[in-house]
């Protein structure tokens, strides 16, 4: 629709008149302003002077408009832009710099020296999410070796390490008495915060973030042991637990069954839980089960338990999820069925890159979970039609995923889940011994009853269809046949022997 002369002529003046934009910015900046201060301002405006009201005297001010808002308005404008029109904001000016500081809520700390002198409470004050752990390790930034283990911890290391166990030396890792020193600058310049991630600290500086802290509700501990758990006792509103014990190849620290019981009566508020590379046997996870009655995720990462300890899981009352990761085994003891109790509420069981060799292990897992509607195997080693089929014990599995289980067959999928009859969703993926010729009539009319429904399973399959008609497939003397006689060419003169 095409707009009327007069309003372009509006339009156009309001673009073009500096007067008009002056003293609407005006405006804004004295209703961003105190009474007091509003009134001092505008009594300023209109001393008189030499000049007519065209020379305004925010007339020097029209390059840079932004400094007639106040800190909060132009805080609201910068908090609606996307992130990544965010990172270059500090580059404007120095007041740009500091409202930016303001707005960012999660660092990660790459320097300690930035911590201990205080400039990081300066520069980012409004922080809630802290990450110290590549802080804490010594190592050269401009290395190009990186080393990373499962997202737990990772770093640069430098070219002239020899020995073997290189990471346990003292020179690569601050001592707990350094970590305690920044842990207090930064309790005391973040009452606020909420999360932490930190590296070989000690129960004092601990206890101290916990005091200064009180907010804090999720919490990562690398190299930690029970006596470090002493320190998370007052945190009170404590609900997210992270903690790695031993790290193959990296680090070894014990967690036992006294730092299991040790957390277990300090942080009664729990909701989610996660031991990496942690021991500890059935009155470890019968003391967590027993005090933490708001826990509703655990999760165990290439866990150290010892044999038995599955038999505490029945304590766990409230926990909807159970997830495994990394881990060599389940557990050692298969025990009889009503000694092994079940765990009523749990909801979703989810194994990946688990090695499941043990048959009685598998089945006694299943029946402690048998209640849960869904059911997650990714890329599990040794899962067969055998192992596969302990799965009949579950009768209210809603949702299954299936991905890289290279050994499963389609006689075993079948098998088990004909029997399941609230079945709604199945996700197969990567399952290479699954083959879409082998589905029957009985597994068709399974699939025919859900309602989601993704089958890839065969990836060499769909690789070869991908690559059909375009020769990729062919030998490399076939592929690379001449398609015409070099001597045809009009560039290419034949020399006859003189």
């Amino acid at each position: 629709m095409a707009s009327s002369p007069d309003k372009e002529k509006q339009g156009s003046l309001w673009f073009k008149n500096k007067k008009a934009l002056n003293n609407v910015l005006f405006a804004m900046r004295l209703h961003s302003l105190t009474p007091k201060q509003a009134l001092s301002q505008n009594q300023t405006a209109k001393q008189p002077t030499g000049k007519t009201l065209d020379n305004f005297t925010l007339t020097n001010l029209v390059s840079d408009k932004t400094s007639l808002l106040s800190d909060e308005i132009l805080l609201k404008i910068l908090s609606k832009l996307p992130n990544s029109q965010r990172s270059a904001n500090f580059l404007v000016s120095k007041r740009w710099l500091n409202l930016q500081g303001r707005l960012l809520r999660s660092i990660k700390l790459l320097d300690w020296d930035f911590l201990i002198s205080g400039r990081l409470s300066l520069r980012f004050p409004n922080l809630i999410h802290v990450d110290l752990v590549n802080g804490c390790l010594i190592s050269p930034r401009n290395s190009g070796i990186f080393v990373s283990h499962k997202q737990i911890v990772s770093f640069h290391v430098g070219s002239d390490v020899e020995h073997k166990d290189w990471f346990f030396d003292e020179s690569f890792v601050l001592n707990a008495n350094e970590v305690d020193k920044g842990l207090s600058v930064l309790a005391n310049g973040f009452p606020n915060l909420r999360k932490l991630v930190v590296i070989n600290a000690s129960e004092i500086g601990l206890l101290n973030v916990a005091q200064e802290c009180p907010t804090l509700q999720e919490l990562d501990l690398h190299m930690c042991n029970d006596r470090i758990l002493l320190g998370i006792a007052g945190c009170k509103n404590l609900q997210i637990l992270r903690l790695s014990g031993i790290v193959d190849g990296i680090y070894s620290s014990l967690v036992w069954d006294i730092g299991l019981t040790i957390l277990a009566q300090g942080c009664k508020r729990l909701v989610k839980l996660e031991l990496s590379g942690c021991k500890g046997s059935y009155e470890g996870i019968r003391a967590i089960g027993q005090c933490c009655q708001m826990l509703e995720e655990l999760a165990l990462c290439n866990h150290k338990m010892e044999d038995g300890w599955m038999l505490a899981l029945s304590y766990c009352e409230n926990l909807k999820s159970l997830r495994f990761s990394s881990c060599k085994r389940i557990d050692g003891c298969s025990g009889v069925d009503e000694h092994l109790g079940f765990c009523r509420a749990v909801e979703s069981l989810c194994l990946e890159k688990c090695q499941l060799r043990d048959k009685n292990s598998l089945r006694a897992l299943f029946v402690v979970c048998q209640n849960v509607r869904e059911l997650v195997l990714k890329n599990c080693w040794g899962l067969t039609d055998d192992m596969f089929g302990t799965a009949n014990v579950l009768r209210r599995v809603r949702c299954l995923i299936l991905e890289g289980c290279s050994l499963l067959t389609t006689h075993g999928l079948e098998s088990v889940i004909i029997s399941w009859n609230e079945l709604k969703s199945l996700k197969v993926k990567s399952c290479n011994s699954i083959k879409d010729s082998e589905v029957n009539p009985t597994l068709s009319s399974v699939f025919s009853s859900l309602k989601d429904l993704k089958w890839d399973p065969d990836t060499k399959a769909f690789l070869t269809a991908n690559l059909a008609g375009s020769g990729l497939k062919k030998k490399g003397v076939k592929f690379f046949k001449k398609s015409c006689d070099w001597k045809s060419l009009p560039q290419v003169h034949r020399i006859s022997d003189s």
